[in-house]
């Protein structure tokens, strides 16, 4: 279900110190996805690895050994393989026509329930 996996994406991204904004973009990818009718049984829990992984790229949160750290918590929680969330990091940005900068109207309503949250 979506919001169990939005939760674990939370998580994760706490413990990879990622900034609410990071993780409030991921959220916005995801729910994209899923309005677009992306996700499924099979696939879901790599478009969530996937949507944090390119809201942690674009948001410039991690240097190299992070991002290799995030990839590795993702594999972990997820139970993916790398070279699978590697591959679906692509067809994630092809379903969301590359559009990885969002506006702040779209972004900041995760944002605020994020920092009331902790």
């Amino acid at each position: 279900p979506v919001p169990s996996l939005k939760r674990e994406m939370r998580n994760l991204s706490e413990e990879c110190s990622l900034e609410p904004v990071t993780v409030s973009m991921a959220y916005v990818y995801f729910e994209k996805l899923v309005l677009q009718g992306k996700l499924n049984k099979q696939n879901r829990k790599l478009c969530a690895g996937a949507c944090v992984l390119l809201a942690a790229k674009i948001s410039s949160d991690l240097r190299k050994h992070e991002v290799k750290h995030l990839i590795d918590k993702l594999e972990e929680r997820f139970r993916f393989n790398r070279r699978d969330l590697i591959g679906f990091e692509f067809t994630v940005l092809v379903a969301l026509e590359l559009a990885l900068y969002l506006p702040e109207n779209q972004v900041l309503p995760h944002y605020r329930r994020l920092t009331q949250q902790s």
